[in-house]
This record gives structure tokens, sequence and C-alpha cells, in this order.
């Protein structure tokens, strides 16, 4: 093995952590897109993403996400003990060439690695071991001045992915991969059919292994504007806190364009390793209704759920009782504030759903009941008008902002732990069964001194009572003054 070998194994994981949370509504909203969902395991998509990819061969992952995930990012990484990562925050979405043109850059400048590892955030990979001998191979085949990309063995005529067809085969050793004949966007059903009868033809899995010189060289080849624009606006970024802030004006100049149609669909450096890791994009309701174990019905549940002859349908509660009778089919998915009713066949236009509530400014196209804050969470339990009532979970240490309001007071009630309260000039603790009252206008600032969550009722009531009435004065967490959605 020669010492360039060797060098060119230490390898970069990217993480790309887009999304708008349509797909799998209403489980998953544009504040909490499906990576951040547990839809396989106890972790979520992104931290499942991550373990795949920790190890002596693999660097610390480089993060690329959009400013309102920042914070769930950063604590879900935290909660499976990867400390190291780096969040890198995208002003605008750009589609994937300008992020992976962004990472190979910060790549080279800081000497992380030789080799990039592109990895959507929120892919299902049932066989890891399979996929780290693809990985082997595709370090090899990249060592020998490639752009790789996983190919998936298709198991039916899906219209929902890109595809690639094989080429030659090219064989070191044991390793072996192909080169790329042809790549192909989502076809009909028709010409679906065709490719899996072929057989030469793969998923494009989205996940792709570059050295960072081969793909920086091609990108200058065929995108130099991107990637000038995107140099620009990481010379002009700034740490922020615990994440690097990417400059906006340079970054959203850049070409929108997927890597596929960037680089890949134009080189003559593309392979492919062809692999079989049980992969699924979740791309919707159904995919994910192949992947779960099902009854002898062909149903795969979730939550209190009882089917009566019911076959072959999804159906998942995260509160309420849900129960079929004589239905076949189906996706039925119920959360605290929306339910979904929808043929299983028609579950990738549930989009459509998610931008008519957009177009009436619904607040469930956004968020759920539970949102997460950088302090903690809270939950909406009932309002009505002129009140608002809701559950607050601080975090041990969270401290939320010291901030007034101008259209609302607030009535807190400790129910579990200790409370640091700051109203006006005072401040003082608040235990268990304690409450105060915040006056409307007055700053005031809500803390957790202690080691275990701090758990209380908030009862607000004004004539507004949105969450864009909050004026901060002071953040710990470098949020603007002026309230933003995700934060």
């Amino acid at each position: 093995m020669t010492e360039i070998h060797k060098k060119q194994e230490r390898i970069v994981p990217v993480v790309l952590s887009g999304g708008v949370g349509t797909r799998l509504w209403p489980e998953s909203r544009a504040v909490t897109p499906k990576q951040f969902m547990a839809l396989n395991s106890n972790q979520t998509m992104i931290q499942e993403t991550v373990a795949r990819v920790v190890g002596p061969r693999f660097a610390s992952p480089i993060i690329i996400c959009n400013e309102s995930h920042r914070f769930m990012i950063a604590q879900q990484l935290k909660e499976m003990g990867v400390t190291e990562a780096m969040i890198v925050l995208e002003p605008v979405g750009r589609n994937t060439a300008p992020a992976v043109t962004l990472a190979a850059l910060i790549a080279k400048r800081r000497a992380l690695g030789e080799i990039l590892l592109i990895l959507p955030s929120d892919h299902l990979i049932g066989d890891t071991a399979a996929f780290r001998l693809a990985i082997d191979t595709a370090v090899i085949a990249a060592n020998d001045g490639n752009l790789v990309a996983f190919g998936v063995k298709p198991d039916g005529p899906e219209t929902g992915f890109g595809y690639i067809r094989t080429g030659a085969r090219i064989q070191k050793g044991e390793a072996a991969w192909h080169a790329v004949a042809r790549f192909r966007e989502k076809p009909d059903a028709e010409r679906a059919r065709a490719y899996l009868e072929d057989g030469r033809w793969h998923w494009n899995s989205g996940m792709f292994l570059f050295p960072v010189e081969t793909i920086l060289d091609e990108i200058n080849a065929f995108e130099p504007e991107m990637l000038a624009k995107v140099g620009e606006a990481m010379e002009r970024s700034a740490v922020d806190l615990d994440f690097t802030r990417v400059e906006e004006s340079s970054f959203a100049a850049c070409p929108a364009k997927s890597i596929d149609v960037a680089v890949m669909e134009r080189t003559a450096k593309a392979a492919v390793v062809p692999v079989d890791m049980r992969w699924s994009d979740l791309g919707s309701w159904r995919t994910l209704w192949q992947t779960r174990d099902k009854d002898d019905r062909g149903n795969a549940t979730r939550g209190d759920v009882m089917a009566f002859e019911t076959r072959s349908s999804l159906l998942r509660t995260d509160g309420p009782l849900l129960v079929t009778l004589g239905v076949g089919d189906l996706v039925v998915v119920a959360t605290a504030d929306a339910i979904l009713v929808a043929d299983k066949e028609r579950s990738r236009d549930v989009g459509q759903i998610v931008d008519a509530l957009r177009a009436e400014g619904r607040n469930e196209a956004l968020n759920h009941k539970l949102v997460h804050r950088p302090w903690g969470s809270y939950r909406a339990i009932m309002e009505g008008r002129r009140f608002q009532v809701k559950q607050i979970v601080v975090n041990p240490g969270g401290v939320l902002s010291l901030q007034t309001h101008r259209h609302r007071a607030e009535h807190w009630i400790v129910v579990e732990g200790t409370a640091k309260v700051t109203r006006g000039d005072e401040t003082f603790p608040l235990h268990e069964n304690q409450s105060t009252y915040i006056p409307l206008g007055v700053r005031h600032r809500l803390e957790n001194p202690g080691k275990s969550p701090l758990r209380l009722i908030e009862v607000q009531s004004g004539e507004y009572l949105g969450e864009d009435d909050i004026v901060r004065l002071q953040d710990a967490y470098g949020r603007s003054s002026v309230w933003s959605e995700g934060e």
C-alpha cells in the first residue's frame, strides 16, 4: 500500500441535513423534518447516519444544515457523544453541489482528510456491514482517480428515484466497480420496469465518495462560478458559538444545482459501486410501510392501534387511540394536531397537502404541538380567545432569553424541579407547586440551575399570543433580538 493510499483512507463524512418536512407529513414538519425523527430505532435518522461513520478511519463529521435546525442537531449529536462535529450553516438552500463544494473547501483548507463521504441525513441502511464494505471498494476506486456513486440494486420499478446504468467492469485485486454509462432522472413506470428487466440499472442512492482534489478540479472545470462564489462565502464565514455561519450574499449567488447535474452527469471520471445494503430514502409513507415489520394481514402499526379486518396498511398514532375497520391499502397517521388518511399508493403526493396548508398560513405545515428550542421544549396544551396554555421543559443548565412581550402577560407554575426567575430587577427561586406572574412589558427570564429537567405550566393571556411577540434583550445562544421561526 502506497503512502498516498494510506493517507487518502482518512475519510471525512459530510452529512447533508436539509429538507422541508413535506414527504412524511404530519409527523415531519418544516421545523422538524424526517432526519430528526426516530423512524427505524430509538435513534433519529441523523443519529443513525452519523453512527455509521464513527471510528478510527473516519474524521469528525461535517454537518451542513440550515440555521433553524442548528440547535436540534447540536443536541442530537451531544446525546450520542459526538462532540467534535463541525456544524456548518447554509444561509440559503442551493441544492447539493454548492454544499459539496463547501465541504471540499473546508476539508482541504483545514487538512481534515483527502476523501469526502457524502451522506444524506435521512436514509435507512439496513445492512451496515455491506455499507462499510462498499466504502472499502469506493476508496480504492477513488484512489484510482474516480468520483464514486453508490448504486443500489432495484427490487421494483420505482419511479421516485434516479437511476445509474453500469458500464465497463473494473477490478483491482478483490475490489470491483463499474464505470458509469449513464445517469437517468426519475423515469415513468414503463421505463422503470424496463430498467428492472435490463439488470444494468441501479438506483442512485445520493451517496458519493469523492477525492477532495478531484471533486474540486471537476467543479472548477464545469462550474467555475460556483467554486468562486462558495470560496468567497467560506472566506467570509464567521464562528457563532459552536457553529460556522457561511456568508449569505456570495453563497446565494451560487447556481442552484445538484451534484449529479453539476458534475456527475458531465465528468469522465464517474464510477459506481453497486451495493445491496437494504437501503431506502424513506421518501414516502409507502416506502416506510415497506421497511416495517408487519402483522399477518400486512399492517405496519405504531402506537395505540386496533386494526379490525384491515389489510396492507400503515397505521401510526402519537396519542389518541386509532381504530380501523374493513379497510385496506391505507396510510393513517395521527398526531396531536393533525390526521392524515391516504391511499397508500398516493402517499408520494402528500407534499401537495403541505403546499395547501402553507398557502393558507396554517401552522400545521410548520410546527408540531411539541416545539424544540435550544434550552428545551414547549408543548401547546390548550388555546382560546385571549389565552393559551403550554407545558414548558427546560433542560438542566438551560436558560431562556431575557425578554419582554408587547401584547401578553404570563403565569408560571412549577410542577417539577426548581426555577431561577428574573422578573424586572429581582431574581428569585421558584420551587415545585409555587407560581409567579409576569406582567405585560416586564423583562423576564427563566433558568434551570438544577441537574434534572425543570417542568412548568405557562398560562399566557393577552390580545395577541403569537411566538413572534418576543423581544430578546440578552440570549445565551447567540440568537438575534428579532424573533425568527425555529429559534
